[in-house]
C-alpha cells in the first residue's frame, strides 16, 4: 500500500468490489458502502455484469485512485456519485430494500 494515512473503515487488504476499467485507470464515479457487512464497491458508473466485475483488495483501488479518500467517511448504507474526477461527490442513502 502506498498511503500511510489509511482513512477507510476497512483494512487495506479487505476485499471490495470494482470493475476492470477502474483497475485499468478509469475514474471511480460511484462508491457504495454497504450497510450489511460494511464492505465497499468502487465503480466507473457504467452498467456492470459478472464479466467485468472484480473482487480485489481495497488498497488496489485506493492506490490507483487516491482522490476517493474524499469519501472515506461515507456511512454504511450510503452511496456517493460524481460526474467526473474533481467534481463534488453527491452522497445519498441506498434503497436496496425497496427493490425486493
Amino acid at each position: 500500500m502506498k498511503s500511510t494515512n489509511w482513512k477507510f473503515d476497512q483494512a487495506p487488504n479487505v476485499a471490495c468490489i470494482t470493475c476492470r476499467s477502474v483497475i485499468a485507470g478509469h475514474p471511480v464515479l460511484v462508491a457504495t458502502h454497504y450497510e450489511d457487512d460494511h464492505s465497499w464497491a468502487f465503480m466507473d458508473g457504467e452498467p456492470t455484469d459478472a464479466a467485468t466485475a472484480l473482487v480485489v483488495a481495497m488498497s488496489e483501488v485506493i492506490d490507483r485512485h487516491p482522490d476517493i479518500d474524499e469519501i472515506a467517511t461515507l456511512l454504511p448504507g450510503r452511496s456517493a456519485t460524481r460526474l467526473a474526477p474533481g467534481e463534488p461527490w453527491a452522497r445519498q442513502p441506498d434503497d436496496w430494500g425497496s427493490e425486493a
